[in-house]
């Protein structure tokens, strides 16, 4: 298969074209013949116009790439080696939702040949690709798996916003469903990848080594977010304590802040459920993943605490929100727990909460979260002042810029203590 590939006699396929397949496409496409499939044709439109829908690559990015986009399956009969990089989401029960997952899977079995390879990107819990996708493939295709067609797993390791560890600079986990194919993956990975591949020893292992990164994360940010839940009940700035207890060499640089996205605040969940479904409770898991998903909240009732301490009427009082997007410098919203802020405040029965973001589409916030936007330049005065998305584009916002748009007795909050100089102005507040 790799030989196929380099010589150009086997197309790949990539299925999914979103923020972690697209980069894939469009690498491999450098140096193969590739396809790339997405069932959304208003994005694929976009991609044929050099235009990447999820903002994250630029026009030059398309340049001097061999790929077909495309939404029609009749083309992915071209392709030997399937690439599956579609969402994982959880459903509104915080349980795995693989519906897209096993429709790429569907898609795949319809075209699917003998000889062909299927590559597994998407996160997943262990044993899902064996359990759920494989069997699908047999089912719909009439092949064997490992005597027809060949199947392996390599995590995804995409961090949208992120110009430094990027698809080609970072270190690529692969495995294959037997010894033959687990080789000939890695190398085809190793076609772009620049410091290489770790071969894992098994498919189940390597989706093991996936969930677990974004896990430990997640455990380690909901213990910062326990911390600065104790000490601000002490008066102690969270950022002090972690700056001096950072001073010491094996201390682990870990911050609190609100966890959303698509990785993070999802992948336990799929841990979690796979550790039920062979009897055993995820404790730490599922504790850290109540800590961060009830942050939004808890950053809302402060304020609301702040407020009525400032002596202003609650449901008068007019708040700004500054970012709605899952994290700084990127447009997707997605999972944004922003939107737990800004839902708490109206349980309260504000009226007036307005929110920017420099990256967000406002029409996209209405679809998902039901409401827009505020328009243009921020122009009112506000009784309290959230920054909860440190953009860079906040940066360099500076004191009288937040006086211009404050009333008397503002309460500043500052999730990531960002703007701690703003303590001698405001009643401020950060995590």
């Amino acid at each position: 298969m790799y030989e196929e590939l380099i010589n150009k006699k086997a197309t790949l396929g990539v299925i999914g074209l979103g923020y972690v397949g697209l980069p894939i496409a469009l690498e491999f496409a450098r140096k193969l013949k590739v396809v790339g499939f997405d069932i959304n044709e208003a994005r694929v439109e976009l991609m044929r116009k050099g235009i990447d829908p999820s903002k994250e690559l630029e026009h030059e990015a398309f340049e001097d790439a061999d790929i077909l986009f495309t939404s029609d399956i009749e083309e992915l009969r071209k392709v030997s080696f399937f690439i599956v990089a579609v969402p994982t989401p959880i459903d509104d029960h915080n349980l795995p939702d693989l519906k897209p997952l096993l429709g790429a899977t569907r898609t795949i079995g319809q075209v699917l040949k003998k000889g062909d390879y299927v590559v597994y990107e998407s996160t997943v819990y262990p044993g899902c690709t064996e359990e759920d996708c494989i069997p699908l493939l047999e089912e719909l295709s009439g092949l064997k798996f490992n005597q027809d067609f060949k199947v392996g797993f390599s995590p995804e390791r995409i961090n949208p916003g992120d110009k430094v560890h990027t698809l080609t600079s970072v270190v690529k986990i692969t495995s294959g469903g037997d010894a033959e194919s687990a080789e000939e993956i890695a190398k085809t990975y190793e076609i772009v990848i620049k410091p290489g591949v770790h071969r894992a020893s098994c498919i189940k292992v390597a989706e093991a080594a996936k969930i677990i990164e974004n896990t430990q994360r997640d455990i380690n940010i909901a213990f910062m977010n326990e911390l600065s839940i104790i000490f601000s009940r002490m008066g102690i700035n969270t950022y002090e304590v972690l700056e001096a207890a950072g001073t010491k060499w094996n201390f682990l640089k870990f911050f609190p802040g609100l966890v959303g996205g698509h990785c993070i605040g999802v992948d336990p969940y799929y841990l979690s459920y796979k550790a039920k479904a062979v009897g055993y409770h995820a404790q730490i898991i599922n504790s850290g993943r109540f800590i961060n998903d009830t942050m939004g909240g808890y950053i809302a009732k402060q304020v609301v605490k702040k407020v009525i301490a400032a002596d202003k009427e609650v449901k008068k009082a007019k708040i700004l929100i500054m970012g709605v997007t899952f994290k700084e410098d990127v447009a997707d919203i997605r999972n944004s727990k922003v939107v737990d802020i800004y839902n708490e405040l109206k349980s309260y029965g504000i009226h007036q909460i307005d929110v920017v973001d420099p990256y967000a589409s406002s029409d996209e916030v209405h679809h998902e979260y039901g409401f827009h936007l505020a328009d243009g330049k921020v122009t009112d005065r506000y009784d309290a002042i959230i920054v909860a998305v440190s953009h860079r584009d906040y940066l360099t916002l500076d004191r009288d810029y937040f006086r211009s748009i404050a009333n008397e007795g503002c309460v500043f909050v500052d999730v990531k203590g960002i703007f701690r100089e703003m303590r001698e102005t405001f009643t401020y507040w950060s995590l």
